[in-house]
């Protein structure tokens, strides 16, 4: 039996290949100087003017999606009989996805006979949106829920996630980073390489000087860790420095290149908690990649 998979604008998947896959997608809402606002459509984000706004001094405030969001999403699916697979942003950075189990919670209760499965991602960005994406093309080959949700929960503790920014203050006002201690490296003038953790928590993890340097450092971890990448595809995302993520690309490509690549801008929700000027890297490790 076929079942919907959901997923949030958080997962950073563009619009249109997430209506190629049938994926649902909830928006998250952000409120840019006090105006309300959502990327429910990427085709219409103008990622330049919103990051270049941010450096500016515009205030970007966030806010978790509360249950009945998520029921309003839900139900509609089971009304028409289907099953649902969820994928949600990383309960590490956000209580979202406490409230998407209360939800579930309540919709089983008067749709007994359906099944709903929710994974955290353990991640944001395409960290989330990835595993969204090869929850569909679990589906496509024909797994069914239970086959897809143990697939894409396995795969899920082997994606690697790792970042870059420019300025840490954002993820400091927000609280998203939790070993401060990092801050030390910063105030140096040494850049910090981030990653989510097995936790799903945004932690430093190695302290490299200039940009560049860590662009490298970036592309380091792709060649030792990633596994089979030829068979993979491998997620970029950029806040507003697409000259950086063509630069990672072609370190990749030219030493060992994936199947295929996803290059996004990065969406403005979790974009605001690591500010422009961010470049992150998603792919596929071994078992325990992520306390690597």
């Amino acid at each position: 039996m076929s079942f919907a998979i959901i997923t949030e604008t958080t997962g950073n998947l563009p619009t249109a290949l997430a209506a190629e896959h049938d994926i649902h997608v909830i928006p998250f809402y952000y409120f840019l100087d006090g105006r309300e606002m959502t990327c429910a459509d990427t085709a219409y984000f103008d990622a330049r003017a919103y990051y270049d706004a941010i450096r500016k001094g515009a205030q970007v405030n966030t806010a978790q999606i509360n249950p009945q969001r998520y029921m309003d999403a839900m139900e509609p699916c089971l009304q028409r009989g289907e099953d649902i697979l969820f994928v949600g942003l990383s309960s590490g950075i956000s209580g979202s996805f406490a409230s998407a189990g209360i939800a579930r919670q309540e919709l089983l209760e008067q749709y007994p006979e359906r099944n709903i499965r929710l994974i955290d991602s353990l991640g944001a960005g395409l960290g989330e949106g990835m595993l969204a994406l090869r929850a569909a093309n679990c589906r496509a080959n024909g797994m069914d829920l239970e086959e897809t949700f143990a697939r894409i929960s396995k795969f899920r503790d082997r994606m690697y996630q790792v970042f870059i920014v420019d300025d840490l203050m954002h993820l400091r006002r927000t609280g998203r980073l939790s070993n401060v201690s990092a801050l030390v490296g910063y105030i140096l003038g040494i850049k910090p390489l981030l990653k989510g953790n097995e936790n799903g928590k945004i932690v430093a993890f190695g302290k490299i000087r200039g940009r560049k340097a860590s662009i490298h450092a970036m592309a380091e971890k792709y060649f030792m860790l990633a596994d089979r990448p030829e068979l993979q595809t491998v997620g970029i995302s950029h806040a507003a420095c697409p000259e950086d993520a063509a630069y990672l690309m072609e370190l990749i490509s030219n030493r060992m290149p994936p199947k295929e690549f996803l290059l996004v801008e990065h969406e403005p929700v979790t974009g605001s908690h690591i500010g422009p000027g961010a470049l992150a890297l998603f792919f596929g490790g071994s078992d325990g990649v992520r306390t690597k």
